[in-house]
C-alpha cells in the first residue's frame, strides 16, 4: 500500500510540475490575492467628501469648519450660500455628506446656548454614511467640549465645583483600529480554503475529462489508495501556502503572531481536512471542471465567505441564518486565527472552537471518502 501511495503521489507531482498554469494557482496566486485583498478588504475611511453650507459665517463656524477638514476624516470639496445648492452635490455623487451651520451659530455658543447643526447624508452607500456620521459626532463632540472646559473654569472661580465623568477609553488587540489588522487574517483562511478545495476538485475532475481516472480505477490499486494519493500532495501544496502566507502576513502587512505558530499551524492542518474534503466530494458530483468551479463558488465558497463572518457580523443576522453558520468550519477558523494573531490567546481559550473545527472538519472529510470509494469502488 505505501508503495503504490507513494507511486501515485510521485505521479501528481510530476503533473503538478509539467503544468505552469496548476503552479502558478497553487504558489504564486495565494500570495498575490493576500496582498490584493489585505488591501481592497478594507474598512478605514477616510477622506469623505463633503459640502459646507456656512449661513453664519462668523469666526466659532469657520473654526468647527476648520476642526472638520483637518482632523483628515472629511474633504471639503465645496463651499455654498444656500442650502438648496447641497443636494446637486448629494444627488450626483460628489459629496457624501452636507454640512449646515444656520446664522447665530457663534452667538449662540458664545451666549451658553444650545446651537445646532444639520447634517445630510447619502446613505446608498450605508457603510461609508454609518463611518461619516460617527466621525462627524465624535468631532463635534470634541470641539463642544472645549466650551465646556472653559464654562467649568469659570465656574470654579466662582467656587462653584461642578461633578463631571471622566470617560477613557482603552482600546486592546488592535489598539489603532486598523481594519487591515482584522481583515488580513481572514483572508488568510479564505485563502486557504479557495486554494486547496479548487485544486483537489479540479485535479481529479481533469483526470475524468482525459479518461486516466477510470484506468487507475479498474487496475489494482485500492480506491482508498487513489484517495490518498490524490490528496497528500494538496496537503503538502496546502502545508506550503500557510507558510508562503504567514510570511507575506508578518513580514509584508506587519501583523505579527501574538499567539502560538505552532497551535496556529495544526489548527491550519485541521482546516484543510474540511477544504479537501469539500474539493474531494465536489469531484464526486461533477463531471467536468466548468462544473467544478460553479459548484466550488455558488455552492461552497460564497455562502462560506458570506456567513464565516468574514464580510458581515454574525451577530448581525436573523437568528435562523446564525444556526445555519454553526455548520461553517470556516466561522471557527476565523476566530482561531484572528485570536492567535491579534489576542495571542491558546488552547485554553479557543477549545470551543478548537473542538467544532475538528468535529467538522472530520466530518466532511470522512463523508468525502465514503462518497469517493463509494463511487470509484
Amino acid at each position: 500500500m505505501r508503495g503504490t501511495v507513494l507511486h501515485i503521489v510521485k505521479k501528481e507531482f510530476i503533473q503538478f510540475r509539467q503544468d505552469k498554469r496548476m503552479l502558478v494557482i497553487s504558489i504564486i496566486v495565494p500570495i498575490i490575492q493576500l496582498i490584493l485583498l489585505g488591501y481592497a478588504a478594507n474598512i478605514d475611511v477616510k477622506n469623505l467628501p463633503i459640502v459646507i453650507c456656512d449661513m453664519d459665517n462668523s469666526k466659532i463656524s469657520r473654526q468647527y469648519s476648520q476642526t472638520l477638514t483637518n482632523s483628515g476624516f472629511f474633504h471639503e470639496i465645496e463651499r455654498v450660500d444656500k442650502m438648496r445648492d447641497i443636494d446637486n452635490y448629494i444627488d450626483n455623487g460628489k459629496a457624501l455628506i452636507g454640512i449646515i451651520i444656520p446664522q447665530n451659530f457663534g452667538r449662540y455658543i458664545l451666549s451658553d446656548k444650545t446651537a445646532q447643526i444639520q447634517s445630510i447624508v447619502d446613505g446608498s452607500d450605508s457603510n461609508s454614511a454609518t463611518i461619516g456620521m460617527n466621525y462627524l459626532a465624535m468631532i463635534t463632540t470634541n470641539y463642544t467640549q472645549k466650551f465646556i472646559i472653559k464654562k467649568l473654569d469659570r465656574l470654579k472661580k466662582q467656587n462653584i465645583n461642578p461633578q463631571v465623568i471622566n470617560h477613557e477609553i482603552r482600546v486592546w488587540y488592535n489598539p489603532e483600529l486598523k481594519s487591515k489588522n482584522f481583515m488580513v487574517p481572514g483572508v488568510f483562511g479564505m485563502i486557504l480554503m479557495i486554494t486547496t478545495l479548487v485544486l483537489t476538485s479540479l485535479a481529479i475532475i481533469k483526470e475524468k475529462e482525459n479518461g486516466t481516472f477510470e484506468q487507475l480505477i479498474v487496475s489494482p490499486i485500492k480506491p482508498f489508495e487513489l484517495m490518498l494519493g490524490k490528496l497528500i500532495p494538496f496537503t503538502i501544496i496546502g502545508i506550503i501556502d500557510i507558510i508562503l502566507v504567514l510570511l507575506v502576513a508578518t513580514f509584508w502587512f506587519g501583523i505579527p503572531v501574538k499567539g502560538s505558530v505552532i497551535l496556529l499551524f495544526i489548527l491550519s492542518i485541521i482546516f484543510l481536512l474540511s477544504t479537501l474534503g469539500m474539493g474531494l466530494f465536489v469531484s464526486t458530483i461533477v463531471s467536468t471542471q466548468q462544473q467544478a468551479m460553479m459548484t466550488s463558488i455558488f455552492f461552497i465558497m460564497m455562502p462560506m465567505m458570506f456567513l464565516s463572518g468574514f464580510i458581515f457580523p454574525i451577530e448581525n443576522m436573523p437568528k435562523i441564518i446564525q444556526i445555519i453558520t454553526y455548520i461553517m468550519p470556516l466561522r471557527y477558523y476565523f476566530s482561531i486565527v484572528r485570536g492567535i494573531f491579534l489576542k495571542g490567546i491558546g488552547i485554553f481559550e479557543l477549545w470551543r472552537e478548537a473542538i467544532m473545527l475538528i468535529i467538522l472538519s472530520f466530518f466532511i472529510f470522512i463523508l468525502s471518502v465514503f462518497r469517493f470509494n463509494k463511487r470509484s469502488g
